[in-house]
């Protein structure tokens, strides 16, 4: 676990990259890999970030607890990634009409704001992640419809415990094909 003080250097971080709208590295103890992004929001456990994929094209968003961020950097290409983004016509994005103030304010938020949300619970199976429509979240749970990697829905909703996410991800462009295919679950 991230000591207070370091969870304190690391907020601070993120809070400037983000008044400062600079593109970041961010490391999490669950990945080996850096994640590149923009710092959309901070709240006062988690953060929010636009995602730029390998492809150097703005992803979608993805939220982290913020306990589980290890380094906070600036990208040491974001010359060469924003000139492209502005090739590319992408500007960086307003933030979304998300909260997070909390997991479960976030996940509301999110399943209002887009047709799929993806949890992921990487402290209990972290190489697994859920994509679905969010149905509902109440006490300390949160039911999910899922939709399989072949877009097809799955008859029966999920139920995971919201103290245990520890990513959330909606907007990208894995999700918007999913539900391009997919579309919206057929009622039982």
């Amino acid at each position: 676990m991230i000591a207070k003080a370091n969870l304190g250097e690391r907020t601070t971080q993120l809070m400037e990259a983000m008044r400062e709208r600079r593109l970041i590295r961010l490391s999490r103890r669950f990945e080996e890999a850096q994640i590149a992004g923009y710092v959309i929001a901070v709240g006062p456990g988690l953060v929010l970030l636009a995602l730029v994929n390998g492809s150097i094209r703005l992803d979608g968003y993805e939220c982290f607890r913020l306990s589980d961020v290890t380094a906070v950097e600036p990208d040491p290409y974001a010359d060469f990634v924003e000139a492209a983004l502005k090739a590319r016509g992408q500007k960086l994005p307003e933030q979304p009409p998300v909260s997070v103030a909390n997991i479960e304010e976030l996940l509301v938020t999110a399943g209002q704001a887009f047709p799929l949300v993806t949890v992921h619970l990487e402290k209990t199976d972290p190489d697994v992640c859920w994509i679905g429509k969010i149905l509902e979240v109440d006490g300390g749970k949160v039911a999910l419809r899922e939709i399989g990697p072949d877009a097809v829905w799955e008859p029966i909703p999920a139920a995971y415990l919201t103290q245990e996410i520890t990513r959330v991800d909606f907007g990208g462009d894995y999700e918007a094909a999913l539900y391009l295919v997919g579309g919206e679950p057929k009622v039982n």
